[in-house]
């Protein structure tokens, strides 16, 4: 299960059992996010989560990890049987911004930042998966 953080929203996106394709799952507000976890994970496997770590373009953090950081030790605490693990989330929010125009949406469509933070997970996610099979 992975998370794209943002101030408002945390977009969600989960995979299936072979870690082959990410999917997104939901948007959630801030404090709709651990109590739908938790219900989330009364139901379903998940092994680990992760969580897109903000970055500039030079490396250095982010503002965002201001948001970041307290929604991560929310989770360690709610969850500490779980393992957290960090993607790179850079330019993901331009990816799915990309990948909204090439799937064909239209202009207001695209407007739909609860779409881009769930897109924007699937691409951490899809990120980390491949990550993972490469060894980096």
């Amino acid at each position: 299960m992975a998370f794209d953080v943002g101030k408002k929203r945390i977009g969600v996106a989960v995979t299936d059992p072979s870690r082959l394709i990410a999917n997104g799952l939901t948007t959630l507000l801030f404090h709709e996010a651990l109590p739908y976890i938790q219900q989330y994970l009364s139901r379903e496997v998940v092994d680990l989560f992760v969580v897109g770590y903000a970055r500039q373009s030079d490396g250095s953090d982010s503002e965002s990890m201001a948001h970041i950081r307290p929604f991560v030790n929310s989770l360690k605490n709610k969850f500490p049987h779980m393992t957290v693990e960090w993607m790179d989330e850079r330019f993901t929010s331009q990816l799915a911004f990309q990948t909204m125009i090439d799937g064909g949406l239209g202009r207001k469509a695209r407007q739909d930042k609860a779409m881009v933070d769930k897109i924007s997970a699937t691409i951490i996610l899809q990120s980390w998966m491949e990550a993972q099979s490469t060894g980096r």
